[in-house]
């Protein structure tokens, strides 16, 4: 009869069908006993485009997890949103460094051309726009980021150009046509070898090898060298949301952050990249955060 209970009072949840019950059902049930929280925010969020509070009351109810546990983790992660969001998530830079760079201009300019305010969404639910504080990239500011893709030192005359190519589909960029996409060659920040693994190719290139240690476990890692690829290859499985801790395979030494993610704040780990610069990537699995300072 308890689980009678339980399923009445979801049915009750979802009475207005914004949220479909067995879609929510099925998310919970794919995720028992792989990935924590996150991984079933996340796959809600793909599917409705944000956290609707009927579901978040159905998965504190099946994993019996407190109601504020799944708001804390839902209001946490800058990845979720409360309230729906558009196709399109365009997000401005406003911190000191991309301030005094111009950035209120940008974010303006952005208005202007959306018809919206900073934490709207277009009428036509295509784009949401929002401002944050910092994005760890104040180098190359001002920084606008488009669906995961990075932009930087962005002027007025750009923002027509970016919100196009969003309007086209991101996704559908390919090395060599688009120069968003592009090779690195990288190596350790402390022995300065080469990480670079021309046996293992990924989207035709070599790949970046890496020994990784998580939830006292040791393997592999091998990500691709294309900057906008998340492909990767890893040996064992890594769960989404496991933070793990990057070794160079050939001093062994683990590579040192100096920083956290400022999307999830798991530590961003550093990797030298040849002819001058730096790339950071976010050592938590699912996360999509990536940096790139060319010096």
């Amino acid at each position: 009869m308890e689980a009678n209970r339980a399923i009445s009072n979801e049915e009750n949840i979802c009475a207005e069908k914004e949220v479909d019950l067995k879609g929510i059902l099925r998310i919970l049930e794919k995720q028992e006993g792989r990935g924590g929280l996150i991984a079933i925010l996340e796959e809600i969020q793909a599917e409705y485009g944000y956290l609707p509070e009927k579901a978040l009351r159905i998965v504190s109810d099946r994993t019996r997890r407190s109601l504020v546990d799944v708001y804390g983790v839902a209001t946490f992660y800058r990845s979720f949103s409360l309230k729906p969001r558009g196709k399109n998530l365009v997000c401005a830079c406003v911190g000191t460094a991309c301030h005094v760079r111009g950035a209120p201009r940008i974010v303006e300019e952005l208005e202007q051309q959306l018809g919206i305010k900073a934490g709207e969404t277009t009428a036509d639910k295509e784009f949401t726009l929002e401002t944050v504080n910092c994005l760890g990239a104040c180098a190359l500011g001002p920084v606008v980021v488009i669906d995961g893709h990075y932009f930087s030192k962005v002027r007025k005359s750009r923002i027509s150009q970016l919100l196009d190519e969003a309007r086209r589909g991101f996704d559908k960029a390919q090395p060599g046509k688009d120069k968003r996409i592009f090779p690195i060659d990288v190596s350790c920040p402390h022995c300065n070898h080469s990480l670079m693994d021309e046996t293992f190719a990924i989207d035709g290139y070599p790949s970046i090898k890496i020994n990784v240690s998580f939830d006292h476990a040791d393997g592999w890692l091998r990500l691709s060298c294309l900057y906008g690829s998340y492909n990767f290859s890893t040996e064992p499985d890594i769960g989404v949301d496991t933070v793990v801790r990057f070794h160079c395979p050939h001093c062994r030494v683990e590579l040192p952050s100096t920083s956290d993610c400022s999307m999830c704040s798991a530590p961003m780990v550093p990797m030298l990249v040849r002819g001058g610069g730096i790339v950071q990537i976010c050592s938590r699995r699912g996360c999509r955060n990536h940096m790139l300072d060319l010096l």
